[in-house]
């Protein structure tokens, strides 16, 4: 545990919590303040309520800090929320971690995510490169296993998106953005009534960037480029006096290369192959809202999305003669590369659908003390794969069909005038049966239970405690390899149980916020890469590598968020997440013992600290620093990140219905890695081990202009 070791991390919450002292202070003395701070409401909980009467540790990531930072995609923004990481392993983040938990990749075998990804009611969970920021409204990141609302892929947090809706008049927006290495990307949403009981809402948003990374092999800078074309649209439909219904449609078209690694570990590849990272999802959802009864208001939610995904990157990460005698040092290891490619290729279909009863207000039970929610759930996920490896006798194919159904119910009782209590639960069977084209063929069906009791006090109208449980479960899953025993050939579901204390103030007459939280996770069977060595009927020994629930383990921590508008120029904010994590009774696949060892990708520490400053009408000014601990990157290796800050800034030209941008992120041109690895891949050092990396976005910056009408 680092925590007491960083200056940094005593810096920022000796920061935060002077301010808190100090507002507090000033409180009773200040009659001059307005309120400034935005009301925030969290809408995918069961019921739609304001983010500092929301019993969760949870952020709220607006359109504010949206284009605050220029961002494009979920992984140029994240890091605003406490205790967040990612992993790419691809071309986008794809895998989020939340408290330290959370998948980093997936090559050939099925998995079961722990951060789950809805965006307008439609499951993207898994898949989460396709996170453009386009158009949207609010990302809302919940920390801590979310059981009872969304089952099990919530197992550590959920990320909901929401994007803008449909309007009763008619509006639009333009965006234009230029930045550095070839970047562009051009925007266009309209929004209007389509007729008396009908509004619209349509998007479509180009992104192209040669990519940070160039083959000096090949001769090329764009072999790691970005190709990105996101449609969406919406139909808000008033059908009668009691029914409404919400349409929504996408189209996503990713061609994106992967080209990301160096033998040098920088930005210089070697690859003759380089890879592809490509993603083409139609997906649409629909929800039917009834308040025709009078005890209760009935939802109907219907989602499908259909994904191709190709992903694939050359194995050797160099060309034919790149260890020819009169290009390396030591002739020893002349002639010694190899030539390889490894690409998958998957085709996954989700459909979901969803009936959910909610009382109306008057309609409590128990005396009129106690609103209610009830459900029932159902979710098919088939994913198909072709893998093509150089290296294998042939393709490999494999087939992963899954169902899931849940049933679940949720109370929220007023107990008194400042108390109050909810209690939830949620009761799901998962199904699943996997084969492949290695005569491997496994069923697995799991009855899982998850739910949450809360206790929340309204302390005073600004102020507000929440305790709570909360119980987390993660679908168990099939192995690939077919000489495992029988018994190894799946593993079990993990649990998660979460204990939460949390604190929101409002201070200064509605002019600043403080939200806080301390937890600690209780795991168990955790899902981690195990070892196992098989003895042969001829005596000799095999050593196999699976997927199986060999680990109990630990996370705990706090989260921090503040805000504070100082004047009507000036308004500073920030964020700090304190994370511990360790695993108990663990022998990875390599058989050593990580009892006590801090888990993959969960810094001890991260931040955000920022300021805006507008001296007048026309101008805003922004300047943020986000920060990061080290971290391990696998639980296979002793690999970890370096420590991080990065410096963002944007200034801003604002008119009625135009605005001009000029933006950088990593403004000091920080290398540091999202991913990595330890092995030996150069030949020309006789693949000696070490480590290599993935580097996140260097210095970028350029220029946007926004315009509505």
């Amino acid at each position: 545990m680092t925590f007491s070791k960083s200056a940094i991390c005593l810096a920022i919450t000796t920061s935060i919590f002077n301010f808190t002292a100090l507002a507090e202070e000033q409180a009773s003395n200040d009659t001059n303040s307005t309120g400034n701070i935005e009301t925030i409401t969290v809408n995918s909980d069961f019921r739609q309520q304001n983010l500092q009467n929301a019993p969760v540790s949870m952020s709220v990531l607006t359109d504010i800090e949206i284009k605050q930072r220029n961002a494009k995609h979920l992984e140029e923004l994240i890091a605003v929320s406490p205790n967040v990481n990612f992993a790419s392993g691809s071309q986008r983040a794809r895998y989020y971690q939340i408290r330290g938990i959370g998948e980093r990749s997936q090559f050939q075998e099925p998995i079961n995510p722990s951060v789950g990804m809805i965006i307008d009611d439609v499951d993207f969970t898994g898949i989460g490169s396709i996170a453009n920021l386009f158009d949207v409204s609010q990302a809302e990141v919940f920390r801590g296993p979310q059981g009872t609302r969304f089952g099990a892929n919530a197992i550590a947090g959920m990320i909901n998106i929401t994007t803008n809706e449909p309007t009763e008049d008619f509006e639009g927006a333009l965006q234009f953005g230029a930045g550095n290495y070839n970047t562009y990307d051009l925007g266009v949403a309209l929004s209007g009534p389509a007729s008396d009981s009908v509004n619209y809402r349509f998007a479509v948003n180009q992104l192209a960037s040669d990519g940070y990374m160039e083959n000096v092999y090949l001769q090329r800078d764009d072999t790691n480029n970005r190709d990105e074309l996101s449609i969406r649209g919406k139909l808000a439909i008033e059908a009668s006096d009691d029914l409404t219904i919400d349409l929504a449609g996408f189209y996503f078209d990713f061609d994106n290369g992967y080209d990301a690694f160096s033998l040098d570990n920088n930005r210089d590849t070697y690859s003759d192959q380089p890879g592809f990272d490509q993603q083409k999802t139609a997906a649409f959802s629909a929800k039917f809202t009834y308040q025709g009864f009078e005890s209760a208001t009935v939802l109907a939610i219907i989602s499908n999305s259909d994904s191709d995904l190709g992903y694939g990157y050359d194995e050797d990460w160099a060309y034919a003669g790149i260890s020819d005698p009169d290009v390396i040092e030591n002739p020893d290891y002349a002639y010694w590369e190899y030539t390889s490619t490894d690409h998958y290729y998957r085709d996954k279909a989700v459909l979901t659908t969803e009936l959910r009863a909610i009382s109306k207000q008057g309609q409590q039970i128990f005396s009129g003390s106690t609103a209610w929610v009830a459900g029932v759930y159902f979710k098919q996920d088939d994913e198909d794969l072709l893998r093509q490896y150089t290296y294998a006798a042939g393709d490999f194919t494999s087939k992963n069909v899954s169902s899931s159904v849940a049933i679940y119910g949720q109370l929220d009782s007023q107990l008194s005038e400042r108390w109050s209590a909810i209690s939830g639960l949620r009761i799901e069977n998962r199904s699943a049966d996997y084969n492949n084209s290695d005569l491997f063929d496994d069923d697995i069906s799991d009855t899982m239970l998850g739910g949450k009791l809360v206790l929340s006090y309204q302390q005073t109208d600004d102020s507000f405690w929440y305790g709570s449980i909360n119980r987390g479960y993660k679908a168990g899953g099939h192995n690939t390899d077919g000489t495992l025993p029988e018994d190894l050939r799946s593993f079990n579901p993990e649990y998660l149980m979460n204990y939460e204390l949390g604190y929101k103030v409002s201070l200064l007459n509605n002019s600043a916020y403080v939200r806080t939280s301390v937890f600690y996770m209780d795991r168990k069977d955790i899902q981690v890469s195990s070892s196992k060595t098989i003895v042969r009927g001829d005596g000799s020994s095999e050593f196999i590598s699976y997927l199986g629930n060999a680990a109990t383990g630990n996370n705990y921590g706090a989260e921090i968020e503040a805000a504070w508008y100082l004047n009507n120029l000036v308004n500073v904010y920030g964020s700090l997440g304190l994370l511990d994590t360790e695993f108990n009774d663990f022998v990875n696949a390599d058989g050593v013992s990580l009892s006590g060892r801090e888990q993959a990708h969960a810094p001890n520490y991260q931040f955000n600290v920022g300021i805006n400053v507008q001296p007048n009408d026309h101008w805003l000014i922004n300047l943020s620093v986000d920060g990061k601990d080290s971290f391990y990157f696998s639980d296979s290796h002793d690999e970890h990140s370096e420590a991080v800050a990065l410096i963002n800034a944007s200034v801003a030209y604002l008119q009625d219905n135009w605005q001009v941008k000029i933006w950088g992120r990593n403004l000091t041109n920080e290398d540091y890695a999202n991913r990595g690895f330890y092995f030996g891949n150069d030949p020309r050092d006789g693949y000696t081990a070490k480590q290599y990396t993935q580097l996140s976005e260097p210095l970028v910056f350029g220029a946007t202009l926004d315009y509505q009408f």
